[in-house]
C-alpha cells in the first residue's frame, strides 16, 4: 500500500484523468484512420494502435489500482522534519559513489525527478533515519551500499 501527500494523490489522478480522456481519445483517432486503410489482416497501423491501446488500459488499471490502494499521508506528520518520513526531501551522503544525492520520499517513484518510493530498497531504509544517522540498503543485485542522512527538509 504506498503513501501519498495530497499533492501526490492529486498528480496521480490528474495523470489518470489525462489517460482516460486525451489517451483514450488519441487512440481512437489512430484507429480510426487505421481501419480507413481497408484489409485489417495486413495492415501494420491498426495493429500498433490495436497494441497501445492495450497498454493505454493496462496502465489505467494499474492507476486506477494505486488509487484504490493509496494512503494519504497525516500532513502533521509530513511537516516534522525530525526523522525521514513520507513526503519529505533528504540530502544524504551516498558513500559508495562519494557524492550528496537528494531525494524526494513519495509513494511513487520519478527518479528522473529525483523521487523515489517508500517501497523501494533505499527509500525504505532511509525511512525513520535522523541526521547523522546511516542507512544500510541491499539493492536488487545483492549490493550493500552506505547512505548518510545530511538533512531533511519538507
Amino acid at each position: 500500500m504506498a503513501k501519498y501527500t495530497e499533492e501526490g494523490l492529486r498528480v496521480l489522478k490528474e495523470e489518470l484523468e489525462k489517460l482516460r480522456t486525451e489517451g483514450r481519445d488519441e487512440i481512437a483517432e489512430r484507429i480510426k484512420v487505421a481501419r480507413s486503410f481497408g484489409d485489417l489482416s495486413e495492415n501494420a497501423e491498426y495493429d500498433e494502435a490495436m497494441n497501445d491501446q492495450a497498454k493505454l488500459e493496462a496502465n489505467i488499471a494499474k492507476l486506477e489500482a494505486e488509487l484504490r490502494d493509496a494512503t494519504l499521508i497525516d500532513e502533521s506528520e509530513a511537516n516534522d522534519t525530525s526523522v525521514v518520513r513520507v513526503g519529505l526531501t533528504v540530502v544524504a551522503f551516498d558513500e559508495s559513489e562519494k557524492e550528496e544525492v537528494t531525494y524526494k520520499i513519495l509513494g511513487k517513484s520519478n527518479i528522473a525527478e529525483g523521487i523515489i518510493s517508500d517501497q523501494s530498497p533505499v527509500g525504505a531504509a532511509l525511512l525513520g533515519k535522523a541526521v547523522g544517522e546511516e542507512a544500510e540498503v541491499v539493492l536488487p543485485g545483492g549490493e550493500t551500499v552506505y547512505y548518510k542522512v545530511i538533512k531533511i527538509s519538507k
